[in-house]
């Protein structure tokens, strides 16, 4: 089996919620020893546990890490917590910016002490800007960054996208941020500052909806439900089935032949009102008709597999607990069952990142401060008394 890409490199992570503790959970599950740093009651995610369910999150998050607890509001905290950054590669923190300046542990000050240090921020907004200190979460992104102004249907409000796009897109970005530090050391010798905000990770995503804004010479774009957001393709949308709905798109004209075809008018394939893509958009509504007519008579299964057959991009529109047991995902080892000390039974992510054949096996998410002696005392050097101290006087 290769070698873990990230063997030997030591992580200080000080996140929080999704953002930051996706980018690390990245760098874990790559080999990289993480040492989760959190307040003595836990950190926010952890916390949520307490609602039914919500304890979830955290175990996927966070396999694979060491975890410390750690009061860096008191002056022994923020000392320990220069010790390991001495001995650490990289710090990962997604507070508000300038908080850790205030905590006596901000970028410039802990890479005076390392220079060899990558510090990681992850953002809502970035450390410049007048948005510099909005508070920030994934909801406030989709509304600031036009996410949500764009999803949903056009005679209703605007929605937000169900999954934490703005949070964990931030924190996919705030991992190649890291990823290309961590190159750069290697030619340069020397760390560096990282950043990635959230608002800056997700604009690219509107990649459609801006090409119709740009290409627009009316209206600015508005939701289109689940039609193209750039309204460039037709069809695309999602279909009624028998017993639920398929998502169907043709990108070519291959795809819209064979789609006919299927249908049984392959005669709409040189009708000049559907021809082309330019034909159908002009005339999106009756071919959304069309199609609909024809899909609402077949189960959504049965749908996909002729479609697929003939090439034709389609899926159907699954439940989560589909998706939870899906035999592709659990093949790859994407998802993987897990007994969890804590939750007992869990199907937990493994990383979409493959790197060679190495694979690291999956270890469960770790209690608070469940480390503390592994990290304080072997790795730090502190003993026995002195760890006893620390936890007598409220610092670990």
């Amino acid at each position: 089996m290769d070698s873990a890409p990230f063997a030997g490199v030591t992580v200080v992570d000080l996140g929080q919620i999704y953002n930051a503790p996706y980018a690390t959970l990245l760098l874990a599950l790559g080999g990289a020893r993480v040492i989760k740093v959190e307040p003595l009651t836990g950190e926010n995610l952890r916390g949520r546990g307490k609602v039914a369910g919500a304890g979830a999150p955290f175990a996927m998050l966070n396999s694979n890490k060491t975890a410390v607890t750690l009061n860096l509001k008191s002056p022994e905290g923020v000392e320990l917590l220069e010790q390991m950054v001495m001995k650490a590669d990289v710090l990962v923190e997604n507070f508000r910016p300038g908080v850790t300046e205030k905590l006596g542990v901000g970028p410039d000050h802990l890479r005076g002490l390392n220079p060899r240090l990558i510090y990681a921020s992850g953002s809502g907004y970035g450390s410049s800007g007048p948005y510099r200190d909005l508070p920030a979460m994934d909801i406030t992104i989709q509304a600031m960054s036009g996410i949500m102004s764009v999803t949903g249907f056009p005679d209703r409000e605007p929605v937000k996208a169900g999954p934490a796009v703005s949070d964990f897109m931030g924190g996919i970005h705030l991992y190649g941020a890291i990823t290309s530090a961590l190159y750069q050391r290697e030619r340069t010798g020397h760390g560096t500052r990282v950043e990635a905000a959230m608002l800056d990770s997700v604009y690219p995503s509107l990649m459609s909806s801006l090409g119709l804004f740009f290409g627009s010479t009316g209206d600015i774009p508005t939701r289109t439900g689940n039609r193209h957001s750039g309204l460039a393709e037709s069809p695309y949308n999602v279909y009624p089935a028998s017993d639920g709905f398929i998502a169907l798109i043709c990108v070519s004209e291959g795809h819209w032949t064979a789609l006919t075809k299927l249908m049984g008018v392959p005669e709409l394939a040189t009708d000049p009102a559907y021809v082309d893509r330019v034909a159908r958009v002009r005339h999106i509504d009756e071919v959304d008709a069309m199609v609909s007519e024809w899909t609402r008579q077949q189960t959504k299964e049965q749908l996909a597999t002729c479609l697929n057959e003939a090439g034709v991009p389609s899926a159907p529109v699954r439940e989560i607990a589909e998706v939870v047991a899906d035999p592709h995902l659990h093949e790859r080892g994407m998802l993987q069952n897990m007994e969890h000390p804590e939750l007992g039974h869990l199907v937990v992510p493994h990383s979409p990142i493959r790197v060679g054949d190495y694979y690291a096996e999956l270890v469960p998410s770790p209690t608070l401060g469940q480390h503390n002696q592994e990290i304080y005392g072997d790795w730090l050097g502190l003993d026995g008394e002195r760890i006893a101290e620390l936890h007598e006087n409220g610092v670990i």
